[in-house]
């Protein structure tokens, strides 16, 4: 076949093979098939290498969903392999693999309005701790690779800032919901943040223009403050923090 002879990427073999791009990404880093790296995250097969050296290994996985055993969770070292893919956000949550479409425009300024407030904040109150925004990892255990839209890491948590991640528990994350992610945020997320125990989390929804503001009780979130329209959001925690939501929706 012709080809067999020309490069694919690793959706194309998955599916040309009926396995995850999961299974494809774990062989690549065991080396258990061939690949061509053509840059940093940049892998690429030849599809009939990669049949021989499967068959040569007696390398089997059956399709998804029929597998006698759960998949191996994911871990960092993972998702450091993944290629890079122009339009697509990457996540490992409870060890899968989470792909996202990039945010719209309207995502991106609300994101940005709401950074701008939080980083005059806190430059007042800590000035040795930092915002941040996507993305950039943030590694709170080793099956979990988030990519918070915003976050606050106090002064005191410095030693949590690596040159290339966030390794640790911030203090204050917030998601900024998007029509593909609400579940993800509202559900899957807050778990995993609660058990990471990040002291606060908040979630902005663009669409419906409200802020919510959760805070970590007795290894529960609570609701502590709430906005939505042009509300005024003032939190129990953060002296002097005042939100005028109608400056993120404008």
């Amino acid at each position: 076949m012709a080809e067999d002879k020309e490069l694919i990427t690793a959706q194309v073999l998955s599916e040309a093979l009926d396995l995850s791009v999961e299974t494809i990404w774990r062989y690549t880093r065991e080396k258990k098939i061939p690949y061509i790296e053509l840059g940093s995250k940049q892998y690429r097969y030849k599809l009939a290498d990669v049949i021989s050296a499967l068959t040569a290994s007696t390398v089997q996985e059956k399709a998804a969903g029929y597998e006698a055993q759960p998949p191996n969770k994911l871990t960092y070292q993972d998702y450091l392999l993944l290629p890079e893919e122009p339009g697509c956000r990457f996540e490992i949550l409870e060890g899968m693999l989470v792909k996202e479409p990039s945010p719209n425009v309207m995502h991106q300024r609300v994101s940005h309005r709401l950074h701008r407030i939080l980083e005059d904040y806190f430059w007042r109150v800590d000035p040795e701790g930092e915002i941040f925004n996507a993305p950039l990892d943030v590694t709170l255990w080793d099956i979990h690779v988030v990519q918070p839209d915003l976050f606050y890491v106090s002064g005191e948590q410095k030693l949590i800032v690596k040159d290339t991640r966030i390794d640790g528990t911030p203090t204050l994350v917030v998601e900024v919901i998007s029509p593909t992610s609400r579940r993800k945020d509202r559900l899957q997320k807050l778990r995993i943040y609660r058990e990471a125990q990040v002291p606060h989390y908040w979630l902005v929804n663009p669409e419906e223009k409200t802020l919510e503001c959760f805070s970590l009780r007795d290894g529960v979130y609570a609701l502590v403050a709430a906005g939505m329209e042009e509300e005024v959001v003032e939190h129990p925690h953060f002296a002097g923090l005042s939100i005028e939501l109608k400056a993120l929706w404008r």
